[in-house]
């Protein structure tokens, strides 16, 4: 491997991290102000709160959901080709584009919440104030969109990091502040005081990208200094046709998720009934699957979601430049990582369902639901790197069409397995694992059309049999610590960790290379494993 390869390797490498981390500190604190503020506003005030997100959502989405990832390939592509005015360019354009979408749909929300509630789309009256307090948040979400991406571009993900950590943390004390402070007036205000935190989170990660930015800036004005003045210069229509053209398929992808999720509310608790059960304990089970095991499977897949992000801008660098052995190389890498994090995550919670769904839900009968969408770990995360890859690769579109035939499985499969009374929601549960599966198989299959990679299956036995080990490991300690509650998990984890790690080496799953390509704390790790004799 050269050295601008391994450079290459390790920046994005270094960004999966960055955002890994983020991306938990992100979800440590959202659910810390899901528990303060379910005690603020009581069942009722959540329901409010929640009445108006479906419509906030749907509208940053079409507004700016594919943007990001599109303004990250064409800025990484002219840096590519040290095209700094360029990429600039790119970034100027993008900007104006957005600050007129972001006004016209923060506008539209605004000014159709009342519409939106006097034709009963939004069942109760009292969420109106919810729908115009998230207005403002739409349009500094879709102009702050141009910033996150061009950052990206430049395979920076710290600002990105750092502004999703401060968006989170200002919008939860402004949620918890504003709904106490409104409580007296009632709960539709309270709850309009809530969804308040939206759009000054949102703000404060504004100004963060913008700082990052201004720095950013500096540096930019000394290459382009350097750079050549007679370098053709593209025209603001093509840059936003290019834009429109990779970001309209990423927001299609975004919209695939909502778009699955009520196709599941509509088949799931049907089919169930079909199949005797009664609609409360159909509600019950629905409730198990998308409400718990889908939410500890979104969990375990931060890492890729995040190596994802990192990956688009790093693959569409070495494309610009016509480097196949370099994205080959990402390709083989990202891959490996992703197995080597994902299978023992999916061995973790199969082994430990039942455990996890009484110490995290204090509900045991999520277990089957948990167990089953546990393998979903594999595929989504296998999904998640294909689709960034081809992203990466400027072919956007073809994860949509992937993921709408992966859907009309998941429909098929959902529709006559949920129906089955021995397979209840395990059937639900295994058709939403089909449907990533099937999406992240076809992915696979573009990329070595359009790359020559194909899948190394010692990328794939490695981890398994590492994993494998590590779940008889944790089998062993549940036998021996049974008796001792839910204090067996914790310790079923901590003998997880060092068993797998071990296998692993022991298989050659894990080598000095792939140690010293880790950002951070890599070279560290591999001077301990030299000093225990782990490695040569």
């Amino acid at each position: 491997m050269s050295a601008d390869s391994k450079a290459s390797n390790s920046k994005f490498l270094k960004g999966t991290l960055i955002l890994t981390a983020s991306s938990i500190v992100v979800k440590v604190i959202g659910s810390l102000n899901w528990i303060i503020l379910s005690r603020v506003l009581g069942g009722e005030g959540i329901g409010l709160y929640q009445m108006g997100f479906p419509i906030y959502l749907m509208a940053i989405t079409v507004s700016s959901a594919g943007v990001p990832v599109a303004i990250s390939i064409i800025t990484s592509e002219k840096l590519a080709n040290k095209d700094y005015r360029g990429a600039k360019r790119v970034f100027n354009v993008s900007l104006r584009v957005l600050l007129l979408t972001g006004l016209l749909f923060s506008s539209s929300l605004f000014f159709g919440a009342d519409w939106l509630v006097n034709n009963h789309i939004i069942r109760d009256s009292r969420a109106y104030y919810s729908i115009i307090a998230l207005a403002p948040a739409v349009f500094f979400v879709t102009f702050l969109a141009s910033f996150r991406g061009y950052l990206q571009g430049w395979q920076i993900m710290t600002p990105t990091a750092v502004s999703e950590i401060v968006e989170q943390l200002t919008r939860v004390i402004t949620m918890l502040v504003f709904a106490d402070l409104f409580m007296p007036y009632g709960l539709a205000f309270a709850a309009g005081g809530a969804s308040m935190g939206a759009g000054v989170g949102a703000f404060c990660a504004l100004l963060v990208l913008m700082w990052f930015y201004r720095r950013l800036k500096q540096r930019l004005q000394k290459e382009m200094a350097e750079q050549d003045d007679s370098a053709p210069v593209e025209s603001a229509g093509h840059i936003i046709k290019r834009l429109l053209k990779l970001a309209l398929p990423v927001s299609l992808t975004s919209l695939m998720l909502p778009i699955g999720a009520n196709l599941d509310l509509l088949i799931v608790p049907q089919r169930l009934e079909a199949a005797g059960f009664n609609i409360h304990h159909a509600t019950e089970l629905f409730g198990y699957l998308t409400g718990m095991a889908v939410p500890l499977v979104n969990l375990a897949t931060i890492f890729t979601a995040a190596m994802t992000i990192s990956l688009v801008p790093s693959i569409s660098e070495s494309r610009a430049v016509g480097s196949f052995d370099a994205i080959r190389d990402k390709i083989r890498i990202a891959f490996r990582v992703a197995m080597i994090i994902t299978f023992p995550c999916f061995m973790g919670l199969y082994c430990l369902a039942e455990k996890v769904a009484a110490l995290v839900y204090n509900a045991t009968g999520a277990a089957p639901a948990i167990q089953t969408m546990s393998i979903g770990i594999l595929f989504l995360g296998m999904h998640q790197i294909s689709t960034g890859i081809l992203q990466g690769l400027g072919r956007t579109a073809i994860p949509v069409i992937n993921m709408i035939i992966a859907c009309i499985v998941k429909i098929v499969m959902s529709w006559y397995l949920t129906a089955v009374p021995e397979l209840g929601i395990r059937g639900a549960s295994m058709a939403t694992v089909a449907d990533f599966a099937v999406a992240a198989i076809i992915n696979m299959g573009f990329i070595y059309k359009l790359t020559g990679y194909s899948f190394s299956v010692g990328s794939i036995i490695r981890p398994c049999f590492a994993s494998c080990v590590m779940g008889a490991a944790i089998y062993g300690v549940l036998m021996l610590t049974e008796s001792m509650g839910m204090w067996c998990v914790l310790f079923a984890m901590a003998v997880a960790v060092p068993v797998y790690a071990l296998a692993l080496l022991a298989c050659g799953g894990l080598n000095k290379e792939d140690l010293d390509n880790v950002p951070f704390v890599g070279r560290r790790l591999l001077a301990v494993g030299q000093r225990f004799g782990l490695f040569k």
